[in-house]
Protein backbone atom coordinates (compact mmCIF):
# COMPACT_ATOMS: atom_id res chain seq x y z
CA UNK A 1 0.00 0.00 0.00
CA UNK A 2 2.83 2.41 0.84
CA UNK A 3 4.52 1.79 -2.51
CA UNK A 4 1.23 2.30 -4.36
CA UNK A 5 0.54 5.51 -2.33
CA UNK A 6 -2.87 4.14 -1.38
CA UNK A 7 -2.62 4.08 2.42
CA UNK A 8 -4.12 6.72 4.66
CA UNK A 9 -1.17 7.60 6.86
CA UNK A 10 -3.31 9.34 9.44
CA UNK A 11 -4.47 5.99 10.83
CA UNK A 12 -2.74 2.82 11.96
CA UNK A 13 -3.45 -0.87 11.42
CA UNK A 14 -6.37 -1.95 13.53
CA UNK A 15 -7.04 -5.47 14.87
CA UNK A 16 -10.58 -6.75 14.40
CA UNK A 17 -12.43 -9.80 15.77
CA UNK A 18 -11.85 -13.09 13.93
CA UNK A 19 -8.10 -12.65 13.50
CA UNK A 20 -8.65 -9.90 10.95
CA UNK A 21 -6.70 -6.69 10.40
CA UNK A 22 -8.01 -3.41 8.97
CA UNK A 23 -5.68 -1.54 6.60
CA UNK A 24 -6.34 2.22 6.27
CA UNK A 25 -6.92 3.08 2.61
CA UNK A 26 -7.58 6.49 1.06
CA UNK A 27 -11.19 6.47 -0.12
CA UNK A 28 -10.44 8.28 -3.40
CA UNK A 29 -7.81 5.59 -4.23
CA UNK A 30 -10.04 2.52 -3.75
CA UNK A 31 -10.43 2.04 -7.50
CA UNK A 32 -6.65 1.57 -7.80
CA UNK A 33 -6.43 -1.01 -5.02
CA UNK A 34 -4.99 -4.27 -6.37
CA UNK A 35 -4.50 -7.13 -3.89
CA UNK A 36 -3.47 -10.74 -4.67
CA UNK A 37 -6.44 -12.99 -5.46
CA UNK A 38 -5.44 -15.45 -2.73
CA UNK A 39 -5.73 -12.72 -0.07
CA UNK A 40 -9.31 -12.63 1.30
CA UNK A 41 -10.49 -9.07 1.90
CA UNK A 42 -13.60 -7.00 2.23
CA UNK A 43 -14.38 -3.29 2.28
CA UNK A 44 -15.11 -2.18 5.83
CA UNK A 45 -16.00 1.29 7.08
CA UNK A 46 -14.89 2.00 10.66
CA UNK A 47 -16.63 4.86 12.47
CA UNK A 48 -13.72 5.66 14.82
CA UNK A 49 -10.42 4.59 13.26
CA UNK A 50 -7.33 4.64 15.47
CA UNK A 51 -5.06 7.60 14.56
CA UNK A 52 -1.37 6.92 14.18
CA UNK A 53 1.10 8.42 16.65
CA UNK A 54 2.21 11.11 14.23
CA UNK A 55 -1.40 12.16 13.69
CA UNK A 56 -1.97 12.40 17.42
CA UNK A 57 1.00 14.78 17.67
CA UNK A 58 -0.21 17.09 14.90
CA UNK A 59 -1.34 20.59 15.74
CA UNK A 60 -4.94 21.52 14.78
CA UNK A 61 -3.64 23.65 11.91
CA UNK A 62 -1.54 20.76 10.58
CA UNK A 63 -4.46 18.38 10.93
CA UNK A 64 -6.66 20.78 8.97
CA UNK A 65 -4.13 21.08 6.13
CA UNK A 66 -3.71 17.30 5.98
CA UNK A 67 -7.46 16.72 5.78
CA UNK A 68 -7.84 19.33 3.02
CA UNK A 69 -4.90 17.90 1.09
CA UNK A 70 -6.60 14.51 1.19
CA UNK A 71 -9.91 16.03 0.10
CA UNK A 72 -8.38 17.81 -2.90
CA UNK A 73 -5.98 15.04 -3.94
CA UNK A 74 -4.09 15.98 -7.10
CA UNK A 75 -5.65 19.46 -7.12
CA UNK A 76 -3.69 20.50 -4.02
CA UNK A 77 -1.25 23.37 -4.57
CA UNK A 78 1.00 25.74 -2.63
CA UNK A 79 -1.42 28.56 -3.41
CA UNK A 80 -4.27 26.70 -1.71
CA UNK A 81 -2.07 25.85 1.26
CA UNK A 82 -1.38 29.56 1.79
CA UNK A 83 -5.15 30.12 1.79
CA UNK A 84 -5.72 27.74 4.73
CA UNK A 85 -5.98 29.61 8.09
CA UNK A 86 -3.43 29.02 10.84
CA UNK A 87 -5.68 30.53 13.54
CA UNK A 88 -9.38 31.05 14.25
CA UNK A 89 -11.77 31.87 17.06
CA UNK A 90 -13.69 29.08 18.75
CA UNK A 91 -17.00 29.63 20.49
CA UNK A 92 -18.22 26.28 21.80
CA UNK A 93 -18.86 24.07 18.77
CA UNK A 94 -18.60 26.98 16.30
CA UNK A 95 -15.43 28.02 14.47
CA UNK A 96 -15.16 31.64 13.39
CA UNK A 97 -12.68 31.99 10.52
CA UNK A 98 -10.95 35.20 9.47
CA UNK A 99 -12.19 37.13 6.44
CA UNK A 100 -9.21 36.10 4.28
CA UNK A 101 -9.68 32.33 4.71
CA UNK A 102 -10.53 30.06 1.76
CA UNK A 103 -10.93 32.85 -0.81
CA UNK A 104 -9.49 30.99 -3.84
CA UNK A 105 -12.02 29.91 -6.47
CA UNK A 106 -11.01 26.26 -6.08
CA UNK A 107 -12.57 26.15 -2.63
CA UNK A 108 -15.98 27.25 -3.89
CA UNK A 109 -16.23 24.19 -6.14
CA UNK A 110 -16.09 21.93 -3.08
CA UNK A 111 -19.34 23.35 -1.68
CA UNK A 112 -20.46 22.04 1.70
CA UNK A 113 -17.81 19.28 1.62
CA UNK A 114 -15.18 21.94 2.41
CA UNK A 115 -16.91 23.19 5.55
CA UNK A 116 -17.74 19.68 6.74
CA UNK A 117 -14.06 18.77 6.38
CA UNK A 118 -12.98 21.91 8.27
CA UNK A 119 -15.44 21.17 11.09
CA UNK A 120 -14.42 17.51 11.30
CA UNK A 121 -10.68 18.27 11.32
CA UNK A 122 -11.04 20.85 14.12
CA UNK A 123 -13.68 19.11 16.22
CA UNK A 124 -16.53 21.54 15.55
CA UNK A 125 -20.08 21.31 14.26
CA UNK A 126 -20.58 24.80 12.86
CA UNK A 127 -18.38 27.07 10.78
CA UNK A 128 -18.69 30.81 10.09
CA UNK A 129 -16.46 33.38 8.41
CA UNK A 130 -15.98 37.01 9.32
CA UNK A 131 -16.23 39.89 6.88
CA UNK A 132 -15.54 43.56 7.47
CA UNK A 133 -17.24 45.33 10.37
CA UNK A 134 -20.12 47.40 8.99
CA UNK A 135 -19.81 51.23 9.42
CA UNK A 136 -23.34 51.52 10.83
CA UNK A 137 -22.51 53.04 14.22
CA UNK A 138 -23.22 49.71 15.94
CA UNK A 139 -20.07 47.82 14.83
CA UNK A 140 -22.29 45.13 13.34
CA UNK A 141 -20.17 42.21 12.13
CA UNK A 142 -20.47 40.94 8.59
CA UNK A 143 -20.38 37.21 9.34
CA UNK A 144 -21.52 34.40 7.04
CA UNK A 145 -22.68 31.11 8.54
CA UNK A 146 -21.14 28.39 6.34
CA UNK A 147 -22.17 25.26 8.22
CA UNK A 148 -24.93 25.00 10.80
CA UNK A 149 -28.44 26.29 11.40
CA UNK A 150 -27.84 29.30 13.67
CA UNK A 151 -25.07 31.53 15.01
CA UNK A 152 -25.90 31.58 18.74
CA UNK A 153 -22.89 30.67 20.88
CA UNK A 154 -21.86 30.82 24.52
CA UNK A 155 -18.54 32.17 25.75
CA UNK A 156 -17.30 31.86 29.35
CA UNK A 157 -15.06 34.69 30.55
CA UNK A 158 -13.92 35.01 34.19
CA UNK A 159 -16.75 32.71 35.28
CA UNK A 160 -19.36 34.81 33.43
CA UNK A 161 -21.46 33.24 30.67
CA UNK A 162 -21.96 35.46 27.63
CA UNK A 163 -24.29 34.34 24.86
CA UNK A 164 -24.66 36.10 21.50
CA UNK A 165 -25.25 35.50 17.80
CA UNK A 166 -21.89 35.73 16.01
CA UNK A 167 -23.64 36.76 12.79
CA UNK A 168 -25.17 39.81 14.48
CA UNK A 169 -22.91 40.78 17.43
CA UNK A 170 -19.19 41.06 18.07
CA UNK A 171 -17.29 39.71 21.04
CA UNK A 172 -14.11 41.62 21.90
CA UNK A 173 -11.55 39.40 23.69
CA UNK A 174 -9.10 42.31 23.80
CA UNK A 175 -11.00 43.96 26.68
CA UNK A 176 -10.41 41.07 29.09
CA UNK A 177 -8.06 43.07 31.37
CA UNK A 178 -10.65 45.83 31.82
CA UNK A 179 -13.44 43.31 32.44
CA UNK A 180 -11.30 41.70 35.14
CA UNK A 181 -10.62 45.12 36.68
CA UNK A 182 -14.31 46.03 36.68
CA UNK A 183 -15.08 42.70 38.33
CA UNK A 184 -12.74 43.65 41.20
CA UNK A 185 -14.21 47.11 41.88
CA UNK A 186 -15.92 47.60 45.29
CA UNK A 187 -19.49 48.20 44.07
CA UNK A 188 -21.48 46.50 46.81
CA UNK A 189 -24.82 48.29 47.25
CA UNK A 190 -24.12 50.74 44.42
CA UNK A 191 -26.28 51.78 41.48
CA UNK A 192 -24.34 51.72 38.20
CA UNK A 193 -25.29 53.17 34.82
CA UNK A 194 -23.68 51.48 31.81
CA UNK A 195 -24.27 53.87 28.92
CA UNK A 196 -23.03 51.52 26.17
CA UNK A 197 -23.89 48.05 27.42
CA UNK A 198 -23.62 46.03 24.20
CA UNK A 199 -23.99 42.33 24.99
CA UNK A 200 -23.00 43.00 28.60
CA UNK A 201 -19.20 43.26 28.48
CA UNK A 202 -19.14 45.37 31.65
CA UNK A 203 -22.75 45.15 32.83
CA UNK A 204 -22.25 41.48 33.74
CA UNK A 205 -18.94 41.91 35.68
CA UNK A 206 -20.54 44.77 37.66
CA UNK A 207 -23.41 42.46 38.63
CA UNK A 208 -21.80 39.03 38.94
CA UNK A 209 -18.48 39.85 40.64
CA UNK A 210 -18.43 43.51 41.72
CA UNK A 211 -21.69 43.18 43.65
CA UNK A 212 -23.59 46.17 42.24
CA UNK A 213 -27.10 46.44 43.67
CA UNK A 214 -28.57 47.60 40.34
CA UNK A 215 -27.23 48.30 36.84
CA UNK A 216 -29.07 50.48 34.34
CA UNK A 217 -27.89 49.07 30.97
CA UNK A 218 -28.39 51.30 27.92
CA UNK A 219 -28.15 49.91 24.37
CA UNK A 220 -29.67 50.76 21.00
CA UNK A 221 -28.72 47.66 18.99
CA UNK A 222 -31.68 45.24 19.10
CA UNK A 223 -29.46 42.19 18.50
CA UNK A 224 -27.15 43.17 21.37
CA UNK A 225 -30.20 43.76 23.58
CA UNK A 226 -31.44 40.23 22.96
CA UNK A 227 -27.99 38.82 23.75
CA UNK A 228 -27.79 40.92 26.93
CA UNK A 229 -31.21 39.73 28.10
CA UNK A 230 -30.24 36.07 27.55
CA UNK A 231 -26.88 36.48 29.31
CA UNK A 232 -28.50 38.15 32.33
CA UNK A 233 -30.80 35.14 32.64
CA UNK A 234 -27.92 32.68 32.19
CA UNK A 235 -26.02 34.29 35.07
CA UNK A 236 -29.05 34.68 37.36
CA UNK A 237 -28.82 38.48 37.64
CA UNK A 238 -31.74 39.61 35.46
CA UNK A 239 -33.62 40.98 38.48
CA UNK A 240 -30.79 43.45 39.24
CA UNK A 241 -30.59 44.96 35.77
CA UNK A 242 -32.90 47.54 34.20
CA UNK A 243 -32.46 47.59 30.41
CA UNK A 244 -33.01 50.90 28.58
CA UNK A 245 -33.46 50.35 24.84
CA UNK A 246 -32.57 53.24 22.56
CA UNK A 247 -30.09 56.09 22.27
CA UNK A 248 -28.39 56.64 25.65
CA UNK A 249 -28.16 60.38 24.90
CA UNK A 250 -31.95 60.48 25.36
CA UNK A 251 -31.86 58.64 28.70
CA UNK A 252 -34.36 60.17 31.15
CA UNK A 253 -32.62 59.01 34.36
CA UNK A 254 -31.28 61.64 36.75
CA UNK A 255 -29.56 61.66 40.15
CA UNK A 256 -29.30 57.85 40.59
CA UNK A 257 -25.75 56.59 39.92
CA UNK A 258 -22.81 55.98 42.17
CA UNK A 259 -20.84 54.97 39.06
CA UNK A 260 -21.20 55.50 35.33
CA UNK A 261 -19.43 53.35 32.76
CA UNK A 262 -18.72 55.01 29.39
CA UNK A 263 -17.28 52.08 27.47
CA UNK A 264 -17.27 53.47 23.93
CA UNK A 265 -14.25 54.00 21.68
CA UNK A 266 -12.74 55.87 19.96
CA UNK A 267 -14.51 58.41 22.17
CA UNK A 268 -17.36 58.44 24.69
CA UNK A 269 -17.49 62.25 24.70
CA UNK A 270 -21.09 62.44 23.49
CA UNK A 271 -22.12 60.58 26.63
CA UNK A 272 -20.45 62.97 29.08
CA UNK A 273 -23.50 65.26 29.60
CA UNK A 274 -25.72 62.22 30.27
CA UNK A 275 -23.16 60.79 32.68
CA UNK A 276 -23.15 64.06 34.62
CA UNK A 277 -26.97 64.08 34.79
CA UNK A 278 -27.27 60.53 36.14
CA UNK A 279 -24.63 60.97 38.87
CA UNK A 280 -26.05 61.44 42.36
CA UNK A 281 -26.16 65.20 42.92
CA UNK A 282 -25.75 64.94 46.71
CA UNK A 283 -22.66 62.70 46.83
CA UNK A 284 -21.37 62.47 43.27
CA UNK A 285 -19.60 59.31 42.16
CA UNK A 286 -17.05 57.83 39.78
CA UNK A 287 -16.99 57.95 35.97
CA UNK A 288 -15.12 55.24 34.03
CA UNK A 289 -14.34 57.05 30.76
CA UNK A 290 -13.02 55.09 27.76
CA UNK A 291 -11.09 56.90 25.02
CA UNK A 292 -8.50 56.27 22.33
CA UNK A 293 -5.50 58.52 22.97
CA UNK A 294 -2.79 59.10 20.39
CA UNK A 295 0.79 59.38 21.56
CA UNK A 296 4.06 59.53 19.58
CA UNK A 297 6.46 56.59 19.82
CA UNK A 298 8.54 56.60 22.98
CA UNK A 299 12.12 57.81 22.42
CA UNK A 300 14.78 55.13 22.35
CA UNK A 301 16.65 54.84 25.66
CA UNK A 302 20.37 55.69 25.80
CA UNK A 303 22.68 52.88 24.70
CA UNK A 304 24.01 52.40 28.22
CA UNK A 305 20.47 51.80 29.48
CA UNK A 306 19.88 49.27 26.72
CA UNK A 307 23.06 47.40 27.65
CA UNK A 308 22.08 47.43 31.31
CA UNK A 309 18.63 46.03 30.47
CA UNK A 310 20.19 43.28 28.35
CA UNK A 311 22.56 42.35 31.16
CA UNK A 312 19.69 42.08 33.62
CA UNK A 313 17.67 39.94 31.22
CA UNK A 314 20.63 37.60 30.70
CA UNK A 315 21.55 37.25 34.37
CA UNK A 316 19.86 34.51 36.48
CA UNK A 317 18.63 37.10 38.96
CA UNK A 318 17.25 39.46 36.33
CA UNK A 319 13.66 40.58 36.68
CA UNK A 320 11.02 39.13 34.37
CA UNK A 321 10.10 41.44 31.52
CA UNK A 322 6.58 42.77 31.10
CA UNK A 323 4.54 41.55 28.14
CA UNK A 324 5.00 43.87 25.19
CA UNK A 325 2.21 45.53 23.26
CA UNK A 326 1.93 45.61 19.47
CA UNK A 327 4.55 48.32 19.17
CA UNK A 328 7.07 46.37 21.23
CA UNK A 329 7.05 48.55 24.37
CA UNK A 330 5.48 47.21 27.57
CA UNK A 331 1.96 48.68 27.65
CA UNK A 332 1.92 49.55 31.34
CA UNK A 333 5.60 50.41 31.62
CA UNK A 334 5.00 54.07 32.42
CA UNK A 335 2.33 56.76 32.43
CA UNK A 336 2.91 58.71 29.25
CA UNK A 337 2.63 62.52 29.35
CA UNK A 338 -0.05 62.44 26.61
CA UNK A 339 -2.20 60.15 28.76
CA UNK A 340 -1.89 62.43 31.77
CA UNK A 341 -2.71 65.52 29.67
CA UNK A 342 -5.80 63.84 28.25
CA UNK A 343 -6.93 62.79 31.75
CA UNK A 344 -6.46 66.27 33.22
CA UNK A 345 -8.20 67.93 30.27
CA UNK A 346 -11.13 65.51 30.58
CA UNK A 347 -11.36 66.15 34.32
CA UNK A 348 -11.56 69.92 33.70
CA UNK A 349 -14.29 69.56 31.08
CA UNK A 350 -16.37 67.22 33.27
CA UNK A 351 -15.96 69.64 36.16
CA UNK A 352 -17.35 72.43 33.96
CA UNK A 353 -20.31 70.32 32.82
CA UNK A 354 -21.23 69.45 36.41
CA UNK A 355 -20.95 73.04 37.59
CA UNK A 356 -23.16 74.25 34.73
CA UNK A 357 -25.72 71.50 35.37
CA UNK A 358 -26.04 72.05 39.12
CA UNK A 359 -25.23 75.74 39.44
CA UNK A 360 -22.44 75.24 41.95
CA UNK A 361 -18.77 74.16 41.95
CA UNK A 362 -17.78 70.51 41.71
CA UNK A 363 -14.44 68.83 42.33
CA UNK A 364 -12.93 66.17 40.05
CA UNK A 365 -9.93 63.96 40.83
CA UNK A 366 -8.06 61.53 38.58
CA UNK A 367 -8.08 58.25 40.49
CA UNK A 368 -6.49 55.99 37.91
CA UNK A 369 -5.55 55.72 34.22
CA UNK A 370 -5.80 52.18 32.88
CA UNK A 371 -4.19 51.25 29.52
CA UNK A 372 -6.40 48.51 28.03
CA UNK A 373 -4.69 47.75 24.74
CA UNK A 374 -2.85 49.20 21.78
CA UNK A 375 -5.67 50.01 19.37
CA UNK A 376 -3.47 51.02 16.42
CA UNK A 377 0.14 52.20 15.98
CA UNK A 378 0.70 54.88 18.63
CA UNK A 379 -3.01 54.85 19.64
CA UNK A 380 -3.98 53.40 23.02
CA UNK A 381 -7.36 52.49 24.43
CA UNK A 382 -7.39 54.05 27.92
CA UNK A 383 -9.88 54.15 30.77
CA UNK A 384 -9.95 57.10 33.14
CA UNK A 385 -11.41 56.58 36.61
CA UNK A 386 -12.60 60.08 37.53
CA UNK A 387 -14.00 60.90 40.96
CA UNK A 388 -16.62 63.67 40.89
CA UNK A 389 -17.84 65.31 44.12
CA UNK A 390 -20.03 68.37 44.74
CA UNK A 391 -18.37 71.33 46.42
CA UNK A 392 -19.72 73.12 49.45
CA UNK A 393 -22.87 75.22 48.73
Amino acid sequence: LEQQQLSDRRYQLQRLPGARVALPVLQEKLSRLCLPAEMPCELLRIQQPVPCRAARRRSPAQRLRDELRTLLGDSWSEELERDVPRAWQRHGDLLLLSHDSFRAAAWERLGSALWQTVASALGARRVARRGRVLPDGMRTPSVTLLLGQHGWVEHVDNGIRYTFDVTKCMFSPGNITEKLRVASLPCSGEVVVDLYAGIGYFTLPFLVHAGAALVHACEWNSHALEALHRSLLLNGVRDRCHIHAGDSRQLQLRDVAHRVNLGLIPSSEQGWPVACRVLRKDTGGVLHIHHNVESPPAPAPPQSAVLLAEQRAASPGGQAQQPAEDGGEPLGARLRPEWQQWAEGTAARIRGLLAELHGRPWHTRVLHIEPVKSYAPHVHHLVLDLECRPGLP
